[in-house]
């Protein structure tokens, strides 16, 4: 069913201010023929809240009196007070694990809708274990990594599913997702989440047990495999033929992914098995630039531990939070992504292959990201979807829903059989 909370606001916009959240709001200003949706923009900080509603009147006329709210990350009753206002909140205000909690926790007792896009996986296990059952009982969705992280693996593994399903009358018990090309550039706000991460572990080491679990987010966290391990050096692919290497993100993606199939009731099987990397091509190019790649990255993790290193990175070499790539480098920006299933069809007999591709013209981490997350409060806010509450993944809160709304925004979500 859709939303049936009665509110003065369909949507809340808080961190309107931050270099994501303006994207957002101007996506949300430009769609606004679309979805026609009650709106308004929020932060702590008047003046620059009337500057962001200044350039959206530049956009869209109408837009001069947009609603502001005011509310502070750290003041319980400010926050009680934005929730209760509207029937769903989109929070781009992070690091999340530092300014996150609070806004989760209001609207977990006002069982308003949220949605983010947070990759901290720390932040999201400590709101299941804080917030998860309370949300059940009030209706809440806490909806996490709502953009780049983790839609295209969240809810293309989804779809790869339902066309196998459908086609094949199984599911895939694995799923293989390729990144196969990305063009974009890195934000203040995400070096940012990436450092605290890295400064919590060296704060409270325990945390890099739930950083290092396969199923750190599902409803009872566990080690995994050690075939579950996230790729950590340059492989052949034997799927492909093709040299891959670590992608940045697996280690968030990989979880989320595992907990959908745990809060849909484990449809793809208990033993079901997923895993990412980035994907270079075949031949001596491929494998240059997946071992560049490799080495890139682990040598910035490296360093990054080093804490007068960071430090040093943070203030000459990073941008800082609330920068961000260029409108022409934002609009230049793409990514693809591959995914490879197979799994048994009860209907042959035999073992089927399928591959999935999702997307998407735009910076992945701006352009891209402002899209999904809009249209994921959107979806929240008006699509016809199961009511049920908790801290869920954008494919067990709006499924296939949403897939249709991305597609609808453009974005790229298809599948087929492949060749055995």
């Amino acid at each position: 069913m859709a939303h049936d909370k009665k509110s003065e606001f369909d949507v809340i916009l808080w961190g309107a201010t931050g270099f994501t959240g303006r994207l957002v709001a101007e996506y949300l200003a430009r769609t606004q023929d679309t979805h026609r949706a009650k709106w308004a923009i929020a932060g702590r900080d008047e003046a620059k809240l009337d500057q962001v509603r200044s350039e959206l009147a530049k956009v869209r006329p109408e837009f001069a009196d947009l609603p502001v709210v005011l509310a502070d990350a750290k003041d319980a009753a400010s926050l009680d007070a934005l929730v209760a206002r509207t029937r769903v909140i989109i929070s781009t205000v992070g690091p999340y694990a530092r300014y996150g909690n609070e806004l989760v926790a209001a609207c977990v007792r006002a069982g308003t809708d949220y949605c983010d896009l947070t990759g901290e996986v720390q932040f999201m296990r400590k709101t299941i274990d804080a917030h998860d059952a309370r949300a059940r009982e009030t209706g809440a969705r806490i909806v996490h990594t709502c953009g780049f992280d983790s839609i295209p693996s969240d809810l293309g593994t989804l779809m790869l599913q339902d066309y196998m399903r459908e086609k094949h009358g199984g599911h895939c018990d694995q799923v293989r997702f390729h990144l196969t090309r990305m063009r974009g550039g890195f934000s203040g706000g995400t070096i940012a989440s990436m450092m605290d991460t890295l400064a919590a572990v060296k704060a409270d080491p325990s945390l890099k047990k739930v950083l290092t679990s396969a199923h750190a987010l599902d409803p009872e966290p566990s080690r995994g495999t050690k075939e579950e391990r996230d790729l950590a050096m340059v492989k052949k692919s034997p799927d492909t033929g093709t040299w891959t290497a670590p992608f940045v993100m697996a280690s968030v993606n990989t979880r989320v992914v595992r907990r959908s199939n745990a809060l849909l009731g484990y449809p793809w099987g208990r033993d079901f098995f997923y895993s990412e990397v980035s994907d270079f091509g075949p031949g001596p190019k491929g494998f240059a630039l997946a071992a560049a790649t490799t080495a890139g990255l682990g040598g910035f993790m490296a360093v990054s531990n080093v804490e007068p290193v960071r430090e040093l990175l943070e203030k000459h070499v990073l941008p800082a939070p609330g920068q961000g790539p260029s409108a022409t480098v934002r609009e230049r920006g793409l990514f693809e992504v591959r995914l490879l299933g197979e799994g048994q069809s009860p209907k042959s007999g035999q073992r089927v292959k399928v591959e999935g591709k999702v997307a998407s013209k735009g910076d992945p981490g701006y352009a891209a990201t402002a899209r999904m997350l809009a249209e994921s409060a959107l979806c929240l806010a008006f699509d016809t979807i199961p009511k049920r509450g908790g801290v869920l993944t954008p494919a067990s809160a709006m499924g296939m829903v949403l897939v249709e709304r991305l597609r609808k925004a453009g974005m790229t979500f298809e599948a087929h059989d492949r060749a055995a």
